[in-house]
């Protein structure tokens, strides 16, 4: 084998770790824009829960007039989850919300005629049906996350991760009051 042989494995060699290179990068970015395509779904579920919320509120004022801090938090829950910047704040205001929410439906509990109403009632799927999808957007957050994180903190994705500025992102986590079982007593 002369030189031009020699030169033409070299060049082959240089072309397939170029390639491989270039299609690691792809897949890494790939994961990253999985996780943020995962994040607005997220964002929409959030989103459509803010949007029930001021109907479920009226609806509710409509049959309790003293139950105002109840009301009071569910309005201030949900402005926080709107004032979010960073998923960790998304994370904690939606727990909040989600809080808030459970203590306003077992408020409604005290009232036959609240409970009754069918726009009340269907008010409440839909939120049931939201906060589903919500943990459904979580958990399949954390998944993508997972993927994305494996991909550059391992070799060799972790050396094209420093090269191109990816750094690992950070998934839902359960709240201290979540983690907590609740105390029930009869």
């Amino acid at each position: 084998m002369g030189p031009f042989g020699i030169a033409l494995i070299f060049i082959v060699i240089a072309v397939v770790v170029v390639v491989a290179c270039i299609m690691l990068y792809n897949g890494i970015v790939q994961k990253r824009n999985r996780v943020d395509n995962a994040w607005q779904n997220i964002d929409a579920n959030l989103q459509r829960r803010n949007d029930l919320i001021p109907n479920l509120v009226e609806t509710v004022k409509g049959y309790t007039s003293h139950e105002s801090s109840t009301l009071q938090a569910v309005t201030e829950a949900r402005a926080a989850v709107s004032a979010a910047q960073t998923p960790q704040q998304t994370m904690e205001a939606s727990d909040q919300l989600s809080g808030a929410l459970r203590q306003l439906f077992a408020v409604a509990e005290a009232y036959p005629d609240l409970k009754a109403s069918a726009n009340f009632e269907e008010l409440q799927q839909q939120l049931a049906d939201t906060e589903n999808r919500i943990v459904y957007a979580r958990q399949s957050y954390n998944d993508c996350v997972y993927i994305y994180n494996n991909a550059i903190q391992t070799f060799p994705g972790n050396l094209l991760a420093g090269m191109g500025n990816f750094s690992a992102m950070d998934g839902f986590e359960a709240s201290n009051d979540a983690r907590t079982a609740p105390k029930v007593k009869f």
